[in-house]
């Protein structure tokens, strides 16, 4: 299997870069792979920071729907490669910066709701099209980053909004022109590398032990309501639908 990212350390600083063209959407396989990845980078003496970035048109549009549409039973190594991967970020003895671009969708969105940093460039726009898509979740993460109600407005009506809105609402670290996004997440990278590692981890450990709530566990809760959602006709019709590039046909009952 040929990896969806590029891999590098320097000077402490680890890059992952997803590089599936077109959209960085990913099979069941490939979630599981970047989760391995990322948490074997936690557990490398090395590397003091992570940062997450993507190549291509936008940082990641989630799950490979056509493998969803092939097969329904997919949904389960999908879930748990998603699930594997936004732990891997959000438990990761280490901090996770993300470096965002273009669209942030599905996975994307759960990638940076459990990071410690974001930063993003000016073309960058975050939404959550999972109820046009036939599933759940999602929503754990991206309560992280936006109020609850800024959170069921973008998850009921599909809506987008841009980077600039995401500072303005407290989620965006920095927006910087795209050409400028990579330096300044390495200069954010930068500054924590210089720190004492024990002493990263260790704050790290404790910001994440006094949050509110159990995000894995709020998330596995999502993750029950996406399985259900695959047993409806109407699941169905909306990834047919959106695989065969047409209009949704939903039921009445």
């Amino acid at each position: 299997m040929s990896l969806p990212y590029q891999s590098s350390i320097n000077d402490g600083v680890a890059e992952v870069i997803f590089d599936k063209p077109p959209v960085n959407a990913f099979d069941s396989v490939e979630w599981q792979a970047i989760a391995d990845h990322i948490e074997a980078l936690g557990q490398d003496n090395s590397v003091k920071v992570i940062i997450v970035a993507a190549e291509g048109k936008g940082f990641c549009a989630g799950v490979d729907i056509k493998e969803l549409a092939a097969d329904k039973t997919k949904i389960v190594p999908v879930n748990k490669g998603n699930y594997d991967t936004f732990a891997a970020i959000h438990l990761n003895p280490k901090p996770v910066i993300v470096a965002l671009h273009g669209f942030v969708l599905g996975g994307g969105i759960g990638i940076s709701g459990a990071a410690d940093i974001i930063v993003a460039s000016e073309c960058t726009t975050f939404g959550v099209p999972e109820i046009d898509r036939g599933a759940m979740g999602g929503g754990a993460h991206l309560q992280r980053m936006f109020p609850v109600q800024k959170v069921r407005y973008m998850y009921f009506t599909g809506e987008f909004i841009d980077a600039n809105e995401a500072y303005r609402l407290g989620a965006v670290e920095r927006v910087v022109k795209r050409e400028e996004l990579m330096p300044a997440a390495r200069s954010i990278a930068a500054k924590i590398a210089e720190k004492s590692s024990a002493m990263v981890v260790l704050a790290k450990e404790a910001l994440t032990g006094i949050e509110d709530g159990d995000l894995e566990q709020k998330y596995r809760s999502e993750q029950g309501f996406t399985l259900e959602a695959y047993t409806m006709k109407d699941s169905s019709e909306a990834r047919d639908a959106f695989v065969d590039k047409r209009d949704a046909s939903f039921s009445e009952d």
